[in-house]
C-alpha cells in the first residue's frame, strides 16, 4: 500500500501542474482583466460587463507613435501611458506570461498566495475568513444527507417493490428534480418574512449580538440561521445516495452467500447487518470524502447568494467577476489539491472497509 500511495502522490504533481497551466493559459485570453477593471472604474464605464478587447491583461500594453495607449485596453485612450505602465507593474503584468506562471507556481508550492488585487487583505486570510460558512454548509449537508439516505436506502431495498418503495421513490425523484435555489426562494417567501411567516432570519449564520450570547443561546442562534439554507440544500442532496444505497443492497441481497446465511438459520437482521451491510456500503462509505468536498465547494453558491451567506462559493464567484486573479488561482489550486487527496483518501477507505481490496496488485 505504501508504494501505491507514493505513486498516487507523485501523479498529483503533473496533474496539478496541468490544471494550473491550462487555467493560466485560458486567463491570458479572457477580456476585462484587472487593469481594465481599474480603467473602467476611473472612466465610469460600469465594470467588467462593458469591458472588451481580446487578450485581457496578458502582457504589457502597446503604444502607437503618438504615445497613446493602444486599443488593447478599451477605454484607455487618452490616459497617460506611464499610468497604464504603473498599473501593469502593480498587477505583475509587466513580466512575460511564462515568467509570471513560474513565479506563481513557486509561490504556490510554498503556499504563498499573495494579496488580493482589490481587497486590502492577503488571499489566505480572505479564504480563512470565509471558511466557517462553507464548512458549516458542507459538513451539515453531508451528514444530514447520509443520515437520511442510508437508512432510507436500506429500507427501500428490504421493501423493494412495495408501496413504501414506490412512494418514497417518487418523493426522492421530485426532491432531486427541484432546484435547491428555487426551493430556497420558496422557503424564504414562506418562513423568512416574505408573504407569510417571519420565523427565520434572512442573512448570515449568526446574529449581530452573537458574541454577547451564552453558549446554549449561541447554539440555538446558529441552527436558527442555518435551518432554511440546509433545508433547501438537503432536499436534493440525499437522492443520489439513497438510490445508490438501495441498489447496492439489492445487488448484495441476491448473491449466493446471502442464501447460504439464511439457510444456516440466521435472522434477516443478522443477514442484513452482519453480512450484507459491509459489502453493500463499500461504495457509499468510500464516497463520503468526495461528497463532503462537493458540498463544501460547489453546492452552495446560489444558496449563499439567496441567504446572504458570505462563504467560499460566493467569494470565488465574485473573484471571477472582478478578475481578482490571486483569489481565483488560489481557490483553484487549493480545491484541486484537496480533490486529488480526497481521491486518494477514498481509495484508502475502500481498503479499510474491505481489506480484500489491494490496489498494489492492480496495474496503475
Amino acid at each position: 500500500m505504501g508504494a501505491y500511495i507514493l505513486r498516487r502522490i507523485l501523479l498529483m504533481i503533473p496533474t496539478l501542474f496541468g490544471i494550473m497551466a491550462i487555467s493560466f493559459a485560458v486567463i491570458q485570453f479572457a477580456p476585462g482583466g484587472p487593469v481594465e477593471q481599474v480603467i473602467a472604474r476611473l472612466t465610469n464605464q460600469g465594470g467588467s460587463d462593458r469591458l472588451g478587447g481580446g487578450g485581457g491583461d496578458a502582457g504589457g500594453s502597446t503604444f502607437d507613435a503618438a504615445g497613446d495607449v493602444s486599443s488593447k485596453y478599451r477605454g484607455a485612450q487618452g490616459l497617460d501611458p506611464e499610468f497604464i505602465a504603473k498599473l501593469e507593474k502593480q498587477f505583475g503584468f509587466d513580466k512575460p506570461p511564462l515568467e509570471r506562471f513560474g513565479m506563481m507556481l513557486w509561490n504556490y508550492i510554498r503556499f504563498d498566495f499573495g494579496d488580493s488585487y482589490f481587497r486590502d487583505i492577503s488571499v489566505i486570510d480572505l479564504i480563512l475568513e470565509k471558511m466557517p460558512v462553507s464548512i458549516s454548509i458542507g459538513l451539515w449537508i453531508t451528514l444530514l444527507s447520509y443520515l437520511i439516505s442510508i437508512p432510507l436506502g436500506i429500507r427501500k431495498a428490504v421493501k423493494d417493490g412495495s408501496a413504501f418503495d414506490v412512494w418514497t421513490s417518487g418523493v426522492v425523484i421530485v426532491g432531486y428534480a427541484i432546484p435547491g435555489f428555487l426551493f430556497g426562494i420558496l422557503l424564504m417567501v414562506l418562513f423568512a418574512g416574505g408573504s407569510f411567516y417571519d420565523w427565520f432570519p434572512l442573512r448570515g449564520i449568526t446574529s449581530d449580538n452573537w458574541d454577547q450570547l451564552s453558549w446554549p443561546a449561541r447554539i440555538v442562534d446558529y441552527f436558527w440561521h442555518m435551518t432554511l439554507p440546509l433545508t433547501a440544500l438537503v432536499l436534493s442532496a440525499f437522492a443520489t445516495t439513497t438510490l445508490l444505497t438501495k441498489n447496492s443492497f439489492l445487488e448484495e441481497i441476491r448473491k449466493q452467500y446471502v442464501v447460504t446465511a439464511r439457510a444456516k438459520g440466521l435472522s434477516e437482521r443478522q443477514v442484513l447487518y452482519g453480512h450484507v451491510f459491509r459489502n453493500a456500503m463499500l461504495i457509499v462509505v468510500a464516497g463520503f470524502p468526495g461528497a463532503f468536498i462537493s458540498a463544501f465547494f460547489t453546492g452552495s453558491l446560489l444558496i449563499e447568494n439567496i441567504f446572504s451567506l458570505d462563504g467560499l462559493g460566493l467569494l470565488g464567484f465574485r473573484s471571477v467577476v472582478e478578475r481578482d486573479y490571486p483569489v481565483v488561482f488560489a481557490n483553484l489550486y487549493i480545491f484541486s489539491l484537496l480533490g486529488l487527496f480526497v481521491g486518494l483518501l477514498s481509495d484508502l477507505i475502500y481498503t479499510w472497509v474491505d481489506p480484500r481490496i489491494d490496489f498494489e496488485r492492480r496495474d496503475v
